[in-house]
């Protein structure tokens, strides 16, 4: 049975404590890219109790993707962008969400993620990732960025990293990419995306006024 509204988001308050619950009810977070770092990103942030999620992919679902990814093997051949919402709905029935099944450009990133004050970069291509990081940081002035790099293989954790500059931070170790026997795997992937989410309510709390 799903609970009312006012009880889901009286646990929210109970686990988190009143102050952190409602600077994370309140926040709008944007992902860009629904894959791997992007799925398991949104599904840590919902079961966070962020408020509002702004998703935003292309692509569809590939039986290659059930090996790290936030979908079941129903979703397959359906749009990223509208499966994903479906599974983080029955995780948190009162997120907030807008989803776009758009391929992402420089023209049309600040006008998705407009009411978003961090945005997620979840994308496969380097020439993207580069194209959305500055996209986000030229043209969207209050908004910081949180991008990966690095996440390919297992094992050499203490290699993983948290990088931060100007309203942008890089989270993986940088250097891994796929090739024979580097392939990537839910664990490492999913470590990459959780750094992520945790950067971001790191983010998010500290421009609350919180510190860590």
């Amino acid at each position: 049975m799903i609970p009312r509204k006012e009880d889901y988001l009286s646990m929210y308050r109970d686990l988190h404590t009143p102050a952190v619950a409602e600077v994370l009810q309140n926040a709008v977070v944007g992902i860009a890219g629904l894959g791997g770092l992007g799925s398991n990103a949104a599904a840590l942030l919902a079961r966070a109790g962020v408020g509002s999620l702004v998703l935003a992919d292309f692509d569809t679902v590939d039986f290659s993707n059930l090996n790290r990814q936030q979908y079941s093997i129903e979703d397959v051949g359906r749009p990223k962008a509208q499966a994903l919402p479906e599974a983080l709905k029955r995780v948190n029935p009162y997120i907030g969400l807008q989803a776009h099944v758009t391929r992402l450009t420089e023209e049309n990133i600040p006008g998705i993620f407009n009411e978003c004050s961090v945005v997620v970069e979840a994308f496969d291509d380097p020439v993207a990732k580069q194209m959305i990081i500055e996209t986000v940081l030229g043209k969207m002035p209050s908004a910081w960025i949180v991008a990966a790099s690095g996440l390919a293989g297992y094992g050499h954790y203490e290699e993983l990293a948290v990088r931060w500059f100007d309203r942008f931070v890089l989270c993986g170790d940088g250097v891994s990419e796929v090739a024979p026997g580097v392939p990537l795997l839910a664990p490492r992937v999913a470590l990459v995306a959780a750094t992520e989410a945790d950067v971001v309510i790191q983010i998010l709390m500290k421009n609350a006024g919180f510190s860590a």
